[in-house]
């Protein structure tokens, strides 16, 4: 199975390429949380395995359009302190999101795919068609 990553960048990639030695101290890492990728595949089925941490099951979003997989998550936070006159002395609040795609073979049955979430890891089974699965060893008679 090939699976193809798609990578959705905020910079163009020759933008990427000319900021790789970092000349501006880390630029090309702000707003670059994309979680790693395991890809396992079986006579059977498929998988892939996220590492996203500190996160529920209700932060992802995933997709499937014209044989694409696409795995997404978008989460915001916002702590703030205020003094006894309701002015703000503190406010702090962050957002980080991420978007992975990845394009199916044929032999990949749409209609059963799964995803579990479980401490920090979100498990996304990919079950073949049955056309594409290993035909049983036949014995065959002599005549």
């Amino acid at each position: 199975m090939n699976l193809v990553k798609r990578n959705y960048s905020n910079f163009p990639s020759i933008i990427d390429e000319f900021l790789k030695p970092d000349w501006f101290g880390g630029m090309q890492n702000i707003g670059t949380n994309v979680p790693a990728v395991n890809i396992k595949e079986t006579d059977v089925d498929f998988s892939l395995e996220l590492a996203v941490p500190g996160k529920s099951k209700e932060d992802f979003s995933i997709e499937i359009d014209h044989n694409v997989l696409t795995i997404s998550s978008e989460t915001k936070t916002e702590n703030e302190q205020k003094d006894e006159k309701g002015r703000y002395t503190r406010r702090e609040f962050s957002y980080a999101s991420f978007r992975r795609a990845f394009t199916l073979p044929e032999s990949v049955n749409t209609e059963n795919i799964n995803a579990t979430y479980e401490n920090g890891v979100l498990k996304i089974n990919l079950p073949k068609r049955e056309e594409a699965l290993p035909k049983p060893k036949r014995l065959i008679d002599i005549l």
